[in-house]
Formats: C-alpha cells, sequence, structure tokens
C-alpha cells in the first residue's frame, strides 16, 4: 500500500506516487520517459519518444467528439533535485520518502517534483479513464524544463495537430496564465590563476536560507547565498590578507541558492579571532536585513587548519570579488502594464570554480526582449572588464497574451461553474513552455493552470490534496467542454 492510497482522485495519486520512485532530475530522464512509453504501450496509445526523450502520447476522441478540435495537453517530466544537509537521498537512484501531513503532501528533506510531476499523473489519469469525455488528445510531456525548457526547444512539433493547449505548470489554483516572461541560461566566465600559497586554511559558508524559485519568488525578498558570500568576501578583503582557493554555491540556475562557501587561505599570522569577529558583524548584519524574509541566514568559518595550499593568485582573487560585489541581481524592472508583475530579473543560481575559471551561472527573464537583449549585453561588459566572457544557452522566447482565445473563454467559463466565482488572468515572471510552443506552432491558444504547491525548488516543496481533487475536477470538465 503506498502512501497516497485513499486519496482522491485516486488515480492521479497512484500515478504521482509511481512518479516519485522514478529517479527524474533534469539530465537524468531516461527512465521516467521510458516509463510513460511503457504506460502507452500497455493501454494500446500511439507515441513518439525522442533523442532527448520527450514523449508524445496520442488518444483517440470519446463518442461524440470526433467532430471537435483537438487539444495538447503538456507538462514536463523532470524536477529539481533540492535536499537537506542531512539527508542521504541519492536522487540517481533513490525514491522520494512521501509524506501526508492535514493534507498536505511532501517528501521528507527533499524536493516533492509536484513540479511537474502533477501535470504527469494529471496526464496518466486521463488515458488511462476511458469514462472521461475529451476531444483527441496530445499528451506532450518534456524533458529539462527546469534547465532552460532544453526538451521543449529541441521538440519536433509537426506531429501535433493542435491548435489549442492546457499547459498544467502553474502552482496557485484559482489562477490562469496567459502570459509569461521569456529567458536564458548566461554565464559568465571569469578566468583565474593559481599558485602555491602558504598560510591558514578555513571555509567561509553561508548557509540557512529559504531558497526558492527565482522567477515566481524573486520578489519575495529572500536572500541568495551566492551573494552574501560575495558581500562577505570583499568585507574581509578590506581587513585581512587572503587568497580564494575556491567559490562554488547553489545549485540549479532557475532557484535561489540556499548556501554558498568560499574557500580561503589566510596570510600566515593572521588573527583568526579578528576574522571570527568581523564575520559576526556580517552574521548580525544579514540575520537583521533578512528578518522577516530569510531570518534562519547563519555565516560561519569552519575547518581551519595550517597548509600550503594551491590558490588563486592576488589578481585571480580581487577580479573574482569584484564579480561578486558588481554583477547585477535580483529585480531589474517592474511592469507598468500589470501592477506587481516583475518585468525583468536575474538569478545568480550557480557559481562554480574549476581549475581554469570561476564560472557564474545566471538565469535571466524578461517579459520585454529588448530589456533581457540589454541585460545579457551588461553581463557580457562586465565579463570583459573581468578578464572573461559571458556566454548563452536555453534562450527561450516570451509568451505574449493573446486577446481573442478561445480556450481561455472556455476555461472562464468551467472555472465559473465549478467554483462559482471568476478565476484570476495573469502572467507571470517565469519561463513556462508555451512560449516556445507558440513560436513552433502558428496560431495556439494556449493556458496555464496547476493546483497549489508551495516552496517549489526547495526542501519544504509542498502540494496541497484538496487543491489537486478541484483542479482534477476544473480540468475534467474542461476537456468536456471542448466538444
Amino acid at each position: 500500500m503506498g502512501i497516497l492510497t485513499g486519496l482522491e482522485p485516486e488515480k492521479v495519486f497512484y500515478y504521482f506516487e509511481e512518479i516519485t520512485k522514478i529517479p527524474h532530475g533534469s539530465r537524468d530522464t531516461k527512465r521516467i520517459s521510458d516509463y510513460l512509453v511503457g504506460f502507452a504501450k500497455e493501454h494500446n496509445l500511439k507515441y513518439i519518444q525522442d533523442e532527448l526523450n520527450n514523449v508524445i502520447i496520442f488518444k483517440d476522441a470519446s463518442k461524440g467528439y470526433e467532430n471537435a478540435d483537438s487539444v495538447i495537453i503538456q507538462g514536463h517530466m523532470d524536477m529539481v533535485c533540492e535536499k537537506e544537509d542531512d539527508c542521504d537521498i541519492d536522487f540517481s537512484k533513490d525514491p522520494l520518502r512521501l509524506e501526508v501531513n492535514d493534507g498536505i503532501i511532501s517528501a521528507k528533506g527533499t524536493t516533492l517534483g509536484g513540479d511537474d510531476g502533477i501535470a504527469v499523473a494529471y496526464a496518466l489519469a486521463i488515458l488511462d479513464d476511458d469514462t472521461i469525455l475529451h476531444p483527441a488528445l496530445e499528451v506532450v510531456i518534456t524533458v529539462d524544463e527546469e534547465i532552460g525548457m532544453l526538451g521543449a526547444a529541441d521538440l519536433d512539433t509537426t506531429p501535433l495537430k493542435s491548435k489549442m493547449m492546457i499547459n498544467i505548470d502553474s502552482e496557485d489554483e484559482g489562477i490562469l496564465l496567459a502570459s509569461c516572461a521569456g529567458g536564458m541560461t548566461a554565464t559568465v566566465h571569469v578566468p583565474v590563476k593559481k599558485e602555491a600559497i602558504k598560510g591558514t586554511k578555513a571555509t567561509l559558508v553561508v548557509d540557512g536560507l529559504a531558497g526558492g524559485h527565482s522567477g515566481v519568488e524573486i520578489n519575495k525578498g529572500r536572500a541568495n547565498a551566492n551573494k552574501l558570500v560575495g558581500r562577505v568576501l570583499y568585507g574581509l578583503s578590506k581587513e585581512f590578507s587572503f587568497n580564494l582557493v575556491s567559490v562554488n554555491g547553489g545549485l540549479k540556475d532557475n532557484a535561489i541558492p540556499r548556501a554558498s562557501k568560499a574557500e580561503l587561505v589566510f596570510a600566515p599570522n593572521t588573527d583568526l579571532e579578528a576574522v571570527k569577529a568581523c564575520l559576526a558583524d556580517f552574521d548580525a548584519a544579514f540575520k537583521h536585513e533578512y528578518k522577516t524574509t530569510d531570518a534562519k541566514v547563519k555565516v560561519s568559518l569552519t575547518a581551519v587548519s595550517e597548509d600550503e595550499v594551491t590558490a588563486f593568485d592576488t589578481d585571480s582573487t580581487s577580479r573574482v570579488i569584484t564579480g561578486l560585489m558588481n554583477l547585477p541581481l535580483g529585480i531589474q524592472s517592474m511592469s507598468f502594464d500589470i501592477e506587481g508583475l516583475v518585468q525583468t530579473s536575474l538569478n545568480l543560481g550557480i557559481l562554480e570554480t574549476t581549475e581554469t575559471e570561476v564560472a557564474f551561472s545566471y538565469s535571466v527573464r524578461s517579459s520585454v526582449e529588448s530589456e533581457k537583449q540589454d541585460l545579457y549585453l551588461q553581463l557580457e561588459s562586465l565579463a570583459k572588464l573581468l578578464g572573461g566572457c559571458v556566454t548563452s544557452m536555453g534562450e527561450y522566447p516570451a509568451w505574449e497574451y493573446k486577446e481573442d482565445s478561445k480556450l481561455r473563454s472556455i476555461m472562464v467559463e468551467s472555472f465559473k461553474r465549478q467554483y462559482g466565482h471568476d478565476p484570476e488572468i495573469q502572467a507571470i515572471h517565469a519561463g513556462l513552455e508555451c512560449g516556445l510552443f507558440a513560436g513552433k506552432i502558428e496560431g495556439l491558444d494556449a493556458v496555464s493552470f496547476g493546483p497549489d504547491m508551495k516552496d517549489v525548488h526547495t526542501p519544504n516543496e509542498s502540494m496541497d490534496v484538496a487543491s489537486v481533487k478541484r483542479t482534477w475536477d476544473y480540468l475534467v470538465d474542461v476537456l468536456a467542454s471542448l466538444k
């Protein structure tokens, strides 16, 4: 018996739990993709599995719906794999440890993968139930959405005949999304030179942060651990002599990093008690600055030892710290058209040291294409001053609002029947695959929605059982209305 057995809708939670047993982090999607293919074969459904592991499953229309326009049901199969420091789960082989408390589903010590496992579960439950009324279905489950929508970007859409698409990749029940930001991953490469240096080696750590989704939660005032490490390093450099050995923080460019660390080698005879006192001041300052949004922030110094190590030379140390202090971060502009909407932002999600460089990986987002490009050029110009360069990948277009949307009108009317009031129609400052599909399928009419989920992309991620049920009933009614 599964952890979710007995929850309604039964098939949705059955398939969701099955998904959580299969490793499916970004770039590790072969097994979950093969599971979807196995499902299609077992149910005698036509399918396509491409070289990237994207899967399309087709189902004929219900009786009486043969002449209705077909519809795409779309989501992604990969999840963000984040865990608490003391969690021993290996995302490459272990199932998630599901918990249900007071009607809320979570995973012990890790992300839940409700983003976007719930879309896959909804889709499979629909495909598995011949009593649900619907037009012809084209279920599209993509890979690597969380690292730049790579699956959708390279998906061959020519087999798709639908001009309507229901995207299930949103986290707020009662909100229908009709527009989203475009974006890219931009990486600033700062080259470093190294040399043997004697001194006192230590590790500076900033952790305890809440993290979160770097798009929809960029406006919540949460701290970025990589940025805080940069602030501490610059502050230390004004009082103490040291060289950097490495700086590393964050796991995903589209997740606000919860922890970051820098290995340092202080000059011989450095007063470490004075260093610790300086760090205590930063710790107190950060706790005050983020008392409402990130009160658990912590600055510490660990692993102190006398040693000769290979470290950055003085110039490289200075350039990396300068980059951390001065490269842009966070909200850059707000929309004047939609109240409260972040228009342009960037998140330093990954800081990584290699043998030859420090790489600063950003998720860049904007609903205005020219601002997105301008922000990239800003990174490019600063990278040149730091002796480096910038590269980009996974660029995707904004999803523009469609004034005349048949699908949205149908979904609004269905919502009013189900809930007794109008839904909210919103734009979102996050990347949705709708923009990529709209760019490939001329005249595509798309809407995105989903059940209530909180703290996605963090180990605190949770999903509301009752909301999943209501949203399922709503989806079923929408499909029946597409006659």
